[in-house]
């Protein structure tokens, strides 16, 4: 294969590579923002891509934004109306929660040692849309809303929040705590189907 032909090739794995993140980024700032105009999108979209240390330069991002939006509609994640607006589908959220557990995954022994795993955030106004995100995350891997911003899961969960915390450039603002009691825990141990006798 001739140089030009490889250089060639890595152009194209680029760009799609480029367009894939893009998709995505622009599927979380829909989710952040509860829709968003498409006089919105790019600067929200490259917003996300710069909090999530996505990008180093704006420039080979801003001009697939559009596309990529293109892209998310042709597969059915997004709708756009008439008036440019842009919503997520159904489709869109499962997608999103596909890309997180995918991203993500979480422990699940055999059997619960009874320990309850908790994670408490508080994420400063100014990072609104981590924090709808991070919401986003813990609830598409399994986490229940317990409290607030306090989310709830009954397996080790250590080095998943480790990820997250590097992933999404957050680490005094979040907390996870090892709990041995819940009050009226059951319908959790319900949700989560698990069975143990409290001694």
């Amino acid at each position: 294969m001739r140089a030009s032909q490889v250089k060639g090739l890595k152009k194209k794995k680029e760009r799609k590579s480029r367009i894939a993140v893009v998709q995505k980024a622009v599927l979380y700032a829909i989710v952040a923002a509860g829709g968003l105009s498409m006089a919105l999108v790019a600067p929200n979209t490259l917003r996300v891509l710069e909090e999530f240390g996505w990008i180093k330069t704006k420039r080979p991002f801003r001009f697939t934004v559009s596309r990529s939006v293109e892209l998310l509609e042709k597969s059915g994640f997004v709708i756009v109306d008439k008036k440019g607006f842009i919503t997520l589908t159904k489709v869109g959220e499962k997608r999103i929660s596909e890309i997180e557990r995918a991203d993500y995954q979480l422990s699940k022994p055999e059997k619960w040692d009874g320990k309850w795993r908790l994670v408490s955030f508080d994420i400063k106004e100014k990072r609104k849309k981590v924090r709808e995100l991070l919401r986003w995350t813990l609830q598409s891997v399994g986490f229940v809303h317990l409290h607030h911003s306090v989310w709830v899961y009954p397996h080790d969960c250590e080095d998943f929040l480790s990820l997250l915390k590097a992933d999404y450039h957050i680490g005094v603002e979040i907390l996870y705590i090892i709990a041995e009691y819940i009050e009226n825990d059951g319908w959790l141990r319900k949700h989560f189907g698990l069975e143990i006798t409290r001694h």
